[in-house]
């Protein structure tokens, strides 16, 4: 079982960054796919980001394209979602995911259900 744990969050102003941070133990992180999801209140939880297995492709919600990257260190066995030009929007708990299963298609990678094990949540905060 993969267990996931995400850091990095807190309150920061608006057009400020952050970096989370989510370790996984149980599975390498170069052999899953890896996600960030983000749930503001009141709201149903919503797909941020994703990485490939290989590495090599990235997703990103419209929102965030251009202002957050998704990127891994193998030898730390950690993803990192940088979060730039942070805006009020931005304001979530954010959750990483994982699935060990190959995903084909990119609606796969933005679906809640594809993510078999997710951390517990990390609040970012964006004041304006």
């Amino acid at each position: 079982q993969v267990q996931l744990v995400e850091s990095g969050g807190g309150l920061v102003q608006a057009g400020g960054s952050l970096r989370l941070s989510c370790a996984a133990s149980g599975g390498t992180v170069s052999s899953l796919t890896m996600a960030w999801f983000r749930q503001a209140p009141g709201k149903e939880r919503e797909f941020v980001a994703a990485l490939s297995r290989s590495g090599s492709v990235t997703y990103y919600a419209d929102s965030v394209k251009g202002r957050f990257t998704i990127s891994r260190d193998n030898a730390k066995n950690t993803v990192y979602l940088q979060m730039n030009i942070l805006k009020p929007e931005d304001t979530a708990v954010y959750y990483c995911g994982t699935s060990r299963n190959p995903l084909y298609s990119p609606n796969s990678y933005r679906a809640q259900e594809t993510y078999s094990y997710w951390g517990q949540g990390t609040q970012v905060t964006v004041s304006s």
